[in-house]
């Protein structure tokens, strides 16, 4: 698994990265079968920005949250970030595998 974080007029600073990385670890729990994370932080006039998008076999799911602090902005993004992956993994459990008989379920 790749894990990209870059900032938009910003420096990730070691803190930030831990503590991204340290939140992540959440999604890596729920679905092992992650292919690529990329984080973008940025910062603007409004407020601090934080983007995600990962790469799981056949999907890219991409979220998006701005919120006045950075940390903040980071730990709502993993949150909405993990409702989306658990109903992605919830969707494809229980489906059957293209070719597998009418009694079996994979």
């Amino acid at each position: 698994m790749n894990l990209n974080i870059v900032g938009h007029q910003l420096e990730v600073t070691p803190a930030i990265r831990s503590h991204v990385t340290g939140k992540l670890e959440l999604i890596k729990r729920h679905f092992d079968h992650l292919i690529e994370i990329h984080v973008t932080l940025s910062t603007s006039k409004i407020g601090q920005k934080a983007e995600v998008t990962l790469h799981i076999p056949g999907k890219k799911i991409h979220c998006a949250c701005e919120e006045t602090d950075l940390y903040a902005a980071i730990d709502l993004l993993v949150d909405k970030l993990d409702r989306q992956v658990l109903k992605h993994k919830d969707r494809h459990s229980g489906r059957p595998h293209p070719g597998a008989s009418k009694g079996e379920l994979a």
